[in-house]
């Protein structure tokens, strides 16, 4: 029989000061029938998990893993794990998973809906979560992993949820036209979400992308070459005052916000993604013009399945990542270089360097904190 000692790590954040942050060791109880006990190896920890916690009680991202620590939540990140513990008869122990894990050294799973390709997380507490977060894959068939490509579980955990997200924002604004306008204006532009977004609305030509950054992140931003032009934070009044553009918001930055609706009287659409700005974000209401519009992805999601069929849809996804991920990867210098860390000491570095929107935006951030698990087999 196997059974697993010791504890769980796992890094906490408070909720209402996302600066504070602890530690805990969760001890390891036994596996109830039909779950599993995956040791989280390495995930990605980049602005979009920043975002999660921002917007986690409005968007309920803090219901994915829930503590018994009033306060205090476990931000969810993108990652792989592999299968130390099973009681379910349709997953073996050393299988290896993609999926949306917390910030812990393992987590116990309730696989669900299984098949060859992987299963949804059945918990009841994430019965009424979008089925979009629930989803695990399985390595060894999921079209995604390329086994022949260098740094494979690092590209896609750094940008395969970010790039789905700016494929479909992109979808989602081809679909309706640009709202009639020809500029887009995208905020964060050096994050990934960002330049994915642009990098797909570029591709298309259906606008010129203009993108906004801080002046430390103009030179990375210029480089990728997917913006038709870079500004800072001030330069608001390098836009033509007349132009009819959308603004995409992935800094969440209210001040931003009203200084763009209250600029440019035709502003077609606003749109919100997230909110890097942690430390300048704000409601919508009574600006000028239109009315800001929260983007949810799992919901262009669900339009586009049933328009086009979840093969197709899937096919389509694919072709664009390959596309992208090529680019990120093949460039010279390349978008993305990942550095990986593990331990307690190292996570909580970049999480603080990240949630302040520090570093070199050219470096992927990946983590562990799995060391602390101890299995012993009797």
């Amino acid at each position: 029989m196997k059974t697993t000692s010791g504890t769980a790590t796992q890094f906490l954040v408070k909720k209402d000061e996302l600066a504070i942050t602890k530690i805990r060791e969760a001890p390891l109880g036994p596996l109830a029938a039909d779950q599993v006990r995956v040791r989280v190896d390495r995930f990605a920890l980049t602005s979009n998990n920043i975002t999660y916690a921002a917007f986690g009680d409005a968007m309920n991202y803090w219901g994915f893993y829930p503590t018994d620590v009033d306060g205090w939540g476990i931000i969810p990140v993108w990652g792989f794990g592999t299968v130390v513990e099973s009681t379910h008869a349709d997953i073996n122990i050393g299988e290896h998973y993609y999926g949306y894990y917390p910030m812990a050294s393992s987590v116990v799973l309730s696989p669900a809906k299984t098949s060859p390709r992987g299963f949804a997380d059945g918990a009841p507490h994430r019965a009424n979560l979008h089925a979009v977060y629930n989803q695990y894959m399985n390595c060894a068939v999921d079209p995604f992993y390329d086994k022949s490509a260098v740094h494979t579980e690092d590209t896609q955990s750094l940008l395969r949820p970010l790039f789905i997200t700016s494929w479909l924002i992109d979808d989602f604004f081809a679909d309706n036209a640009f709202f009639g306008a020809n500029v887009a204006v995208l905020s964060s532009a050096s994050s990934k979400t960002a330049y994915g977004t642009a990098h797909e609305m570029k591709r298309g030509g259906d606008v010129q992308v203009i993108g906004l950054t801080a002046s430390s992140n103009v030179a990375f931003c210029e480089s990728l070459g997917c913006y038709d032009q870079v500004l800072t934070y001030d330069q608001l009044e390098k836009i033509d005052p007349a132009a009819s553009l959308v603004y995409v918001d992935f800094a969440g930055n209210a001040t931003l916000r009203r200084s763009i609706h209250a600029g440019f009287e035709n502003l077609k659409y606003s749109c919100s993604i997230g909110g890097t700005h942690v430390e300048n974000l704000g409601s919508g209401k009574n600006l000028a013009g239109v009315k800001p519009v929260l983007f949810f992805a799992p919901a262009q999601v669900k339009k586009r399945t049933e328009e086009w069929g979840g093969a197709d849809f899937g096919k389509r996804m694919l072709m664009a990542w390959a596309g992208f991920t090529k680019t990120v990867t093949t460039s010279n210098p390349p978008w993305l270089q990942s550095q990986y860390q593990q331990g307690l000491q190292a996570t909580s570095q970049v999480y603080a360097q990240v949630l302040v929107g520090k570093g070199d935006p050219r470096i992927g951030h990946m983590l562990s904190l799995s060391s602390s698990v101890h299995e012993v087999t009797i």
